[in-house]
């Protein structure tokens, strides 16, 4: 098990230190979220085209734990439709609560978030940017929120 632990972890510091799509577009509908008890501050974008996620976005400051899941969020949706954007994210939402889902594989790089129930301070950390992006696609919010 020490091994898999090293492999998320390591996956964990490769999206913090080199985030995936971070960097905000002028004309993608944004929400900007914050979470109060810790200070993690993010902006998602999305752009969708016809139906298609065509690209993700984030920028902002946090704690390690939130800035990797918004780079590996950013990577997930890319390219998905609505629909299989919800599903991925509600997979993800149960994967924080330490439910596997059906299609491990469908969760990218977020599946290094698998053992962060066990850290329930952490939890609203590593689901910000997701509700953000949750948000931003099943409702006409834009501005700003704190989650």
């Amino acid at each position: 098990m020490s091994n898999i632990n090293d492999l998320y972890n390591q996956v964990l510091r490769d999206h913090r230190n080199y985030p995936r799509n971070k960097g905000l577009i002028e004309g993608y509908r944004s929400l900007h979220a914050k979470n109060p008890s810790c200070g993690d501050d993010v902006t998602v974008q999305i752009d969708i085209k016809d139906g298609i996620i065509k690209d993700v976005r984030h920028d902002g400051t946090g704690c390690a734990i939130c800035c990797s899941s918004a780079s590996a969020m950013s990577e997930v949706l890319i390219g998905k439709t609505i629909e299989e954007a919800n599903s991925i994210i509600k997979d993800f939402y149960e994967l924080i609560k330490g439910t596997l889902p059906t299609d491990e594989d469908r969760l990218g790089d977020a599946i290094v978030f698998v053992n962060i129930h066990n850290f329930p301070p952490r939890i609203k950390c590593a689901t910000l940017s997701w509700r953000a992006a949750d948000t931003l696609l099943n409702t006409d919010e834009t501005g700003e929120k704190d989650v």
